[in-house]
C-alpha cells in the first residue's frame, strides 16, 4: 500500500500534466491524494518542500531505471544500449527527467531554489533533506559512475576511464534521440547506434592500443569526446 508521501507525490505530478507549477495549489494536491492539507504540510513543510521532493523522486526514479538497465543480460554494448533506451523513454515520458537531463526548465515546472545555509530546516530529519536539483552534468556523472561500477567486472576488464567516456557517449547519443527524433524509417531508438559505437571502439573500452592503421568508418562516433 502506498504511503501518504507517495500518494501526494503522484497527485502533484499528475497536476503538472494540466497546470503550471505556479497554479498548483497545496489544498488541491491534498484533496486529490485523499489526505488532509496538514498531512501534506507534515510531509513536505510547504510548496518548495514539495517541489524538492518531486525533483528528488524524478532523480531517484531515473537512476533506479538506469541500474535496472545496467543489470540486464548481455555484454557492455547490450547493457549500455538498454541504458540509452531507458534514458530516451524517461525523457519522453517525464517532464522533470527531461528538465534534469537537459537543463531546460520553464515556468510550468517545480524548480526549487538552493537551500540557504544557516536557515533552520522547516522539518526535522530526512524529509527536509531533498537538495536542489543536480545539474545535467552532475546527473550524467552519477549515471557514468553506476555504469563503470556495473560493467567494470566484465572480462576482458575495462579501463575505468575509457569506460566512463564510452558511457558518456552512449548517454549523449540517447539525449540526442530524445530531443531530436530520428528521421522516419531510421528506427527512432538509440540502441543500434550505441551498439555500433561500442563495437567499433573495443580498444577504447578495454584500454588497449588500437590496431595500427585502423580507421573508424566514416560517420561513426569518435572515441574522444568530452554526460
Amino acid at each position: 500500500m502506498p504511503t501518504a508521501r507517495e500518494v501526494l507525490l503522484d497527485a502533484a505530478l499528475s497536476a503538472l500534466t494540466t497546470l503550471p507549477w505556479t497554479s498548483v495549489r497545496m489544498v488541491d494536491v491534498a484533496s486529490a491524494a485523499g489526505v488532509s492539507r496538514q498531512t501534506l504540510h507534515n510531509e513536505f513543510g510547504g510548496k518548495d518542500g514539495l517541489a524538492r521532493a518531486l525533483v528528488r523522486d524524478a532523480v531517484d526514479g531515473y537512476l533506479a531505471g538506469v541500474e535496472r538497465a545496467l543489470g540486464t543480460a548481455g555484454g557492455t554494448a547490450d547493457r549500455l544500449a538498454a541504458t540509452a533506451a531507458w534514458t530516451v523513454r524517461a525523457v519522453r515520458t517525464n517532464v522533470l527527467v527531461k528538465a534534469l537531463l537537459t537543463g531546460c526548465w520553464n515556468e510550468r515546472l517545480p524548480r526549487p531554489g538552493p537551500l540557504v545555509a544557516g536557515c533552520p530546516d522547516p522539518l526535522p530529519g530526512p524529509r527536509s533533506a531533498d537538495p536542489a536539483p543536480p545539474t545535467p552534468a552532475e546527473l550524467l556523472r552519477r549515471v557514468g559512475e553506476r555504469a563503470v561500477a556495473a560493467l567494470g567486472g566484465e572480462r576482458p576488464p575495462h579501463d575505468p576511464e575509457a569506460l566512463a567516456v564510452t558511457c558518456e557517449i552512449a548517454l549523449r547519443l540517447a539525449l540526442s534521440y530524445a530531443l531530436v527524433p530520428a528521421p522516419s524509417g531510421a528506427g527512432g531508438e538509440p540502441a543500434p547506434l550505441v551498439r555500433h559505437m561500442v563495437a567499433r571502439a573495443p580498444d577504447a573500452v578495454s584500454g588497449t592500443s588500437p590496431t595500427a592503421g585502423a580507421r573508424s568508418p566514416r560517420g561513426s562516433p569518435g572515441r574522444s569526446t568530452p554526460a
